[in-house]
């Protein structure tokens, strides 16, 4: 069975973790790049890097991004030289990001970057940038602002309240050169349990995607969204701010127009009636991946609804 995933952070991360036991080199991740950004004069790919350290089995679990066991001297370096140095970044993430800098300058592609990175690292699965065109998230807040979304997402610990989620360059982009190709070929489709405005809007927002999901007859969703909440990042205060419900039903009204089953979590199966009044049919699992066996476990099961 082959399986495209489409994935961002940390839930992304564990999801891919479980399906890669399963499937190994059957799967392919299609990984948002619209949180990129030039920081201390490197290119970082937060989501891309999350999940393919947790892929890799060097993840830092209890964080959720970085190496386990990574030091940070440099960051405390720029810090002892007084430097505003916000974004936290490893030593030997510093390094991922200090080779993909070099490689893209050399004229490679992120996409050739990644399959470089991913290969050395020992990645049984496929990793694909969304797009090899520059997409960046900006998020425009109530108080007049618009703010990188690492700015956001770090700097500012995800405080303000957000008006409108803005994808520069998405209009122009194109999606990456495997990507199209790994949908239409794949026998199931998932949406990982991963923020539906910034890890897996920009996907959908690439010509074609969308497209694509809908011609495919078994695309499943998994909520990021338990108990009105989510387990980790701004996904249900986003909801919110931005018209929609923050449930699992008001994640599945985003993806209604091509997902064939929605997910949701055992603790939250009364969503289940209130998805599939509106037509769409869902089913409950217990989501939560505490560690790698219960992602697995999972990964199993979504594999078994098919």
């Amino acid at each position: 069975m082959k399986v495209t995933a489409l994935a961002g952070g940390v839930g992304g991360g564990k999801l891919l973790v479980g399906l890669q036991r399963r499937l190994g080199s059957d799967l392919t991740a299609v990984v948002n790049t619209g949180d990129d950004a030039v920081i201390y004069g490197v290119h970082v790919s937060p989501d891309l890097d999350i999940c393919t350290y947790w892929l890799a089995g060097i993840a830092d679990t209890r964080k959720g991004w970085g190496i386990e066991g990574d030091t940070f001297s440099v960051i405390d370096g720029m810090r002892a030289l007084g430097l505003d140095a916000w974004f936290n970044l490893g030593d030997r993430d510093f390094a991922t990001c200090l080779h993909r800098t070099a490689r893209l300058a050399s004229g490679a592609t992120l996409s050739e970057v990644t399959d470089e990175l991913t290969g050395r690292l020992g990645v049984r699965a496929s990793i694909l940038p969304m797009s090899d065109d520059e997409v960046r998230s900006k998020i425009v807040t109530t108080d007049g602002r618009t703010l990188d979304f690492q700015e956001y997402f770090v700097k500012e610990r995800t405080a303000p309240e957000v008006a409108e989620v803005v994808i520069s360059g998405l209009p122009g982009a194109v999606p990456g050169p495997e990507v199209l190709d790994s949908i239409a070929g794949a026998d199931v489709i998932v949406l990982c349990p991963s923020n539906p405005f910034v890890s897996i809007g920009p996907i959908l927002g690439l010509g074609g995607v969308r497209d694509a999901l809908r011609a495919h007859p078994n695309v499943i969703a998994i909520s990021p969204i338990i108990k009105g909440a989510a387990l980790k990042g701004p996904a249900d205060r986003m909801l919110r701010s931005l018209g929609a419900e923050a449930s699992a039903s008001g994640v599945a009204r985003l993806y209604e127009d091509f997902v064939a089953l929605f997910v949701v979590d055992a603790s939250d199966g009364d969503q289940v009636a209130r998805i599939e009044s509106t037509g769409l049919r869902a089913t409950s699992l217990d989501t939560i991946m505490g560690d790698h066996a219960a992602s697995e476990r999972l990964a199993a099961e979504l594999l078994e609804l098919t």
